[in-house]
């Protein structure tokens, strides 16, 4: 039962931070060229499977409160994706077990954001928010080409610059007061 409680409450924090995040920084959370924030606790998973339906719960708020219906589903669903993807990555290099976290899970676990992201977002931004021009593009396969890249290369920043430092944080923290 306390395994339960702990399992919920930590998926809700969580929730609540990404949602909260991504609210109060909106303006840079939605653009085309995006630096959400709120992305860099996309690496939690990695140290706790409670991580996943907390990011992607908070997405779906987020995206309830200031999106559309497409990125409330897509926009969410990308983040399904990664956070599965990077808790299967902090499993295999047994992320939290160990006194560092290793070089090889410092790369590889914040990269699922980054590359569902900047596979799926392209389209929620096209058909969800109608930006079909972009850094002066206007051709279809153009555009998203182009949101491709903006989004990967915002995704990319957020989570390996501030997800990397989160995820050392909390493995030295997570070990002291049993975070996950």
């Amino acid at each position: 039962m306390k395994e339960k409680i702990r399992f919920i409450t930590t998926g809700a924090v969580i929730a609540a931070l990404y949602a909260a995040l991504t609210m109060a920084l909106w303006e840079i959370s939605s653009a085309g060229i995006q630096f959400r924030l709120s992305e860099a606790l996309c690496v939690l998973p990695a140290f706790t499977p409670a991580a996943i339906p907390g990011v992607t719960i908070g997405c779906a708020i987020a995206n309830i409160i200031g999106g559309t219906w497409v990125d409330v589903v897509f926009g969410s669903l990308a983040t399904l994706l990664a956070a599965i993807a990077t808790y299967m990555i902090g499993r295999s290099f047994k992320v939290g077990e160990r006194k560092n976290v290793g070089v090889g899970a410092a790369i590889l676990c914040p990269l699922p954001p980054v590359i569902f992201n900047a596979a799926i977002i392209p389209f929620v931004l096209y058909y969800g928010y109608g930006v079909t021009t972009t850094l002066g593009a206007d051709g279809k396969f153009a555009v998203l080409g182009l949101h491709a890249l903006t989004v990967g290369v915002g995704e990319a920043a957020v989570c390996y610059i501030l997800g990397l430092p989160l995820m050392d944080a909390v493995n030295r923290i997570g070990k002291k007061v049993k975070i996950y």
